[in-house]
């Protein structure tokens, strides 16, 4: 059975002299599921393509002059979303850093 080792068994302990190590709390980054911070109208920096994430799980895409292009439903997982058009279609993306990537496609999201 292995020993298991954490931040707290180290506080208060001096190793060649140093200064105890802080027990801070470790913070996890959260993903975009957890935020919500996925809702709202994402762009391409062109403003062609315009994904618009309702919070009902809807979606309304918009391409160049074609307002409502697509319509469906979207599952965000983690950093993961999922497409489903009304017509059956299916896509996927994923967010790192703030930017939606899908289908080849970069989208940032628009400021209110």
């Amino acid at each position: 059975m292995g020993l298991l080792i954490t931040m707290a068994s180290y506080t208060g302990c001096k190793s060649q002299g140093e200064k105890a190590v802080n027990n801070k709390k470790m913070e996890t980054k959260k993903t975009i599921e957890e935020t919500k911070e996925y809702i709202g109208m994402w762009v391409t920096e062109d403003n062609h393509v315009r994904h618009n994430l309702l919070p009902d799980g809807r979606y309304d895409e918009a391409r160049g002059d074609t307002e409502s292009a697509y319509q469906g439903q979207y599952w965000i997982k983690g950093n993961h979303i999922e497409y489903k058009d009304d017509t059956g279609f299916t896509a996927d993306g994923d967010f790192k850093d703030g930017i939606l990537y899908h289908g080849g496609m970069i989208l940032y999201k628009k400021e209110d």
